[in-house]
């Protein structure tokens, strides 16, 4: 099975409704810091338009950029696994529009609604995993012996 475009796309509409309920349109400027790594994860987003890149420290120099994310991409997973702290920091390279939710928020309704619960872990789980293999993929480009990556 593929992984849902969106995620309103991985449930049923009527719990689309009950998800929107707790969501709030944002729009962001350029250069916003959304998140720190390190710290409280309490909310995440899906990306409408624009762009957020994802870093992390590097002691001594400035924080590298493994990541960047577009439109109908979940941004942030942390809030959804104790201890709810971010694992990179988070800042817009150009204007934002997202869609923002409440994190706590989110994972009440996962805990009274199990149909709920399992499409919005189910579409995190799949999103770290994808995620996940294009990281493997970029290491073996970078680091691996010739030809081992899915490089051109």
């Amino acid at each position: 099975m593929t992984k849902a475009k969106h995620l309103f796309d991985a449930m049923p509409p009527d719990r689309r409704r009950r998800l929107t309920e707790v969501a709030h349109e944002v729009a962001l400027p350029r250069a916003t810091r959304l998140f720190e790594e390190g710290r409280r994860a309490d909310r995440f987003w899906i990306i409408r338009s624009g762009r957020v890149a994802l870093d992390q420290r590097v002691p001594g120099r400035r924080a590298a950029i493994v990541e960047t994310l577009g439109r109908d991409e979940l941004l942030g997973w942390s809030w959804l696994f104790p201890p709810y702290i971010w694992h990179l920091g988070g800042e817009t390279v150009g204007p934002v529009e997202a869609d923002e939710f409440d994190a706590a928020a989110v994972r009440a309704l996962c805990e009274e609604d199990p149909l709920l619960g399992r499409a919005v872990y189910r579409y995190v789980a799949e999103t770290v995993a994808e995620r996940l293999h294009g990281t493997r993929t970029r290491l073996l480009e970078l680091y691996g012996p010739q030809g081992s990556g899915e490089g051109p």
